[in-house]
């Protein structure tokens, strides 16, 4: 569990390359969804690459720099929680529709998490960040997104997904990115005495920290307004019940 939970992301490029192979040998024989679908799963492997590995230092970003936490090494995100809902997301969302590929509801969903990843690298982050790329945001522009059109236009196109299955497709990702997103990041598997802390490496890529010195950015632990000031007031809620 302990090498699991530190090396997940680069072992992911293992199932990337292995189903970048099955795509290239069986291309004619499949059909244009389980293409993309493949494509897309490889696209979140790599993208989780892009933001653990290398460049790397999304740990930092997301507990220093979005959510300004007093404890960045290990609070909100954790190196357990990182490994779990992005194993999660990879393992269970973006394989169903591999292996469901004519179920597009299945389909829809990894599709629009994919794309609404842009809102998060693409604006959120470089906002904040004073920057035009943070990792993640590659894989976001040059995959996630051209693929994401190309299945919506060939389920428009084709007549493949009625009003029915768009609402379906919609509700299962707004309920798959509120719960593991939301829920088990952020309340179920947060914690400030955790044991699963993150290496100082994986704190240190991408030289998050140094950036916002060098750019004159201040963060205020624990600032009133951040997911962690949110947290820690209904976690003490729950306590005084």
């Amino acid at each position: 569990m302990k090498f699991w939970n530190r090396h997940w992301y680069e072992a992911g490029l293992c199932p990337a390359i292995i189903a970048f192979v099955i795509l290239i040998v069986n291309w004619g024989d499949m059909s244009v969804l389980l293409r993309l679908n493949i494509i897309s799963f490889i696209a979140m492997l790599l993208h989780q690459f892009e933001e653990y590995r290398f460049p790397g230092g999304e740990p930092a970003i997301m507990n220093l720099l979005l959510q300004e936490s007093d404890q960045p090494d290990r609070f909100p995100l954790n190196q357990f929680s990182a490994m779990f809902t992005n194993c999660l997301f990879s393992y269970v969302i973006y394989l169903l529709p591999i292996i469901f590929p004519n179920v597009i509801c299945l389909g829809i969903a990894p599709i629009l998490m994919g794309m609404m990843q842009f809102i998060v690298h693409g604006i959120m982050t470089n906002k904040k960040l004073k920057s035009i790329y943070n990792p993640g945001l590659g894989a976001v522009v040059l995959l996630h997104i051209p693929v994401g059109i190309l299945y919506i236009r060939h389920i428009t196109v084709n007549h493949l997904a009625g009003a029915g299955t768009w609402i379906i497709g919609i509700l299962y990702t707004l309920a798959a990115t509120g719960l593991i997103l939301g829920y088990i990041t952020y309340f179920g598997l947060s914690d400030r005495n955790t044991k699963w802390i993150f290496a100082p490496e994986e704190m240190e890529r991408f030289h998050v920290s140094e950036k916002l010195k060098r750019k004159g950015i201040e963060i205020h632990p624990g600032a009133e307004g951040t997911m962690v000031s949110k947290i820690n007031k209904m976690k003490a809620r729950n306590q005084q019940k």
